[in-house]
């Protein structure tokens, strides 16, 4: 890497290099069960920055073989989309800056936290909607690589639907605006000489070339961050091409976001909670149907597993609660386990409402209660409160939210392994889906629970196992296979917010078919032609190569 470094000092490179081992240590690995050191960290101080990295990166392969850039903000990507074995380049440091933010946009830097972006957002009566579970960790530059989504991704759809505007530096090392365009706009753009030119015109032609095969190839579901978004790049009614849906979800495969312009939602300040305690999973697809013709905000579950754990380890949560707070925690929790005394419910489901009114709330969710009276679960409002409104639901969002935290700082033996994380199958099938999902959890004595975002089908299943063992490792592949083909079987989407990084891509070919994983290769080559972004990721993914990089100690 003395040639990069060397490269960098001739420009007047502003930010910092950094290759300590502390660093490199700290770097080689993210929120995946994946481990992979790299030989350089970056940290760009401007965009001028980011591009003279991508010309010097250019400059020196033909010197430095399999030399690449992968992007990195926060590192909480359980795919293994933020690791690689060159160049990391660290946004989090310097793109901070909230630059402008109104009650329907926001424009801000890639390396902003999320829990920094909201607060200001709040200001202004606004929101963005789409923030995922690792909301405190997470920037907003990995919530667009990734396409994420959360929990109220089932009323305002992900990232994709709230990205306008993109600063992004292409391959060539020229950052550009990305905006859609008609199609004049898009004719004057593929009629230019230059390197966007190319890539507008060929992205174009391989769109309309292939357009029946990619628009078929759209996975049904409600969600999904899997393969590259073709299918929404260019629209034949509206004659509008927006290479946003491209980028959007790419985890940087394609080139490098240095700004972002969101459109944002109205944040409504009122929220109520409705409870659910099922005992007999058979009638989930009817009550799942009925949930969602109400319109919810949010439609969340988690398994009896879930609530076992939360009781049985309810100390962990005065570390965040403090005392007091798991005092109250604690005492709310009491009609939860008297459900225990009656029986363990199978999955507890929590629909959320939000307003603008108090009232507004509380007449949704006791509405939305009369039209399930006659379902043969049980149902609760906040379980004894009378008011299912502002925060009396909150040690549900905790038992929600904390879960996976809490399995993982309890079980001290074994650790996270995310391959399995983020199925999504559409609601009418999940009386059938979830019990042979639980088999195969059984079936390979995984420690896992069932969590998610049911109104979208989109289930979180995280086991912990003890990787350094050969035994537990041998389990990944077999376990893997069973559970993505039983996804697919259902006409389903293998990651609908955590994206294919090492994890997922090596099975795209599975649920696209080789001739689709093909145009998703092609689009890379079109936007990377020398292979210089975030290599072994998403279509190009190989999991052998996935495999040996697996982490084999902690």
């Amino acid at each position: 890497m003395e040639e990069i470094k060397a490269g960098l000092k001739y420009v007047d490179f502003e930010g910092d290099v950094d290759d300590s081992v502390v660093s490199l240590d700290n770097f080689s690995h993210d929120a995946s069960m994946f481990e992979i050191r790299p030989e350089l960290v970056v940290a760009p101080r401007n965009a001028k920055d980011v591009e003279k990295l991508v010309r010097i990166v250019n400059d020196k392969r033909s010197l430095v073989p399999n030399l690449s850039l992968t992007a990195r903000s926060a590192g909480t990507c359980m795919s293994g989309g933020a690791i690689n074995d060159s160049i990391i380049v660290d946004f989090k440091k310097y793109f901070t800056a909230i630059e402008n933010i109104t009650s329907d946009s926001a424009q801000a830097q890639p390396g902003v936290l999320y829990r920094d972006f909201e607060p200001e957002t709040f200001k202004h009566n606004a929101l963005m909607p789409t923030y995922p579970a690792s909301r405190d960790l997470a920037t907003i530059g990995g919530m667009v690589n990734n396409n994420a989504g959360g929990e109220k991704s089932l009323e305002f759809g992900k990232t994709e639907d709230f990205v306008t505007e993109l600063k992004f530096v292409f391959a060539d090392g020229i950052e550009r605006s990305v905006k859609p365009l008609n199609k004049s706009e898009l004719d004057a753009k593929m009629a230019q000489t230059d390197f966007e030119g190319k890539v507008y015109k060929q992205l174009y032609e391989l769109i309309v070339n292939n357009y029946d095969q990619i628009m078929a190839a759209k996975p049904k579901v409600s969600k999904n961050s899997t393969g590259y978004n073709l299918w929404d790049v260019w629209n034949r009614e509206t004659q509008v091409f927006d290479l946003n849906k491209l980028i959007v979800g790419a985890q940087g495969t394609l080139g490098l976001v240095t700004d972002i312009n969101f459109r944002l939602a109205r944040h409504r300040p009122h929220s109520g909670l409705l409870i659910l305690f099922m005992r007999d999973i058979g009638e989930l697809g009817e009550i799942v149907n009925k949930v969602l013709e109400s319109k919810p905000a949010s439609f969340e579950c988690f398994d009896d597993n879930t609530l076992i754990f939360i009781i049985k380890y309810m100390p962990y949560f005065a570390k965040t609660l403090g005392l007091w707070g798991l005092f109250k925690l604690a005492f709310s929790l009491i009609p939860e386990a008297l459900q225990l005394l009656r029986g363990i419910p199978k999955m507890i489901l929590m629909v959320e409402f939000n307003g603008e009114t108090e009232a507004e709330v509380r007449d949704k969710v006791k509405q939305l209660h009369r039209q399930l009276a006659n379902q043969r679960a049980r149902y609760e409002i906040n379980g004894f409160e009378e008011d299912p409104t502002e925060g009396k639901s909150e040690k549900f969002w905790i038992m929600r939210r904390q879960a996976f935290n809490l399995l993982r700082h309890t079980v001290r033996e074994k650790h996270t392994a995310p391959f399995i994380d983020d199925l999504v199958v559409n609601p009418p099938y999940l009386p059938e889906f979830l019990p042979k999902i639980r088999d195969i959890i059984k079936k390979y004595k995984l420690l896992a629970t069932v969590q998610g975002h049911i109104g979208d089908g989109n289930f979180h299943i995280i086991p912990l196992m003890k990787l350094e063992d050969k035994a537990e490792r041998a389990k990944l592949l077999p376990a893997m296979k069973e559970v993505n083909n039983l996804v697919l079987k259902y006409h389903g989407s293998l990651s609908g917010e955590h994206n294919d990084g090492l994890v997922r891509g090596p099975w795209l070919e599975a649920m696209y078919g080789k001739p689709m994983v093909e145009l998703f290769r092609q689009a890379k080559v079109i936007m990377d032609p020398d292979a210089i972004f975030n290599p072994h990721k998403k279509a190009n993914a190989d999991w052998d190569y996935s495999f040996s990089h697996i982490r084999d100690h902690f």
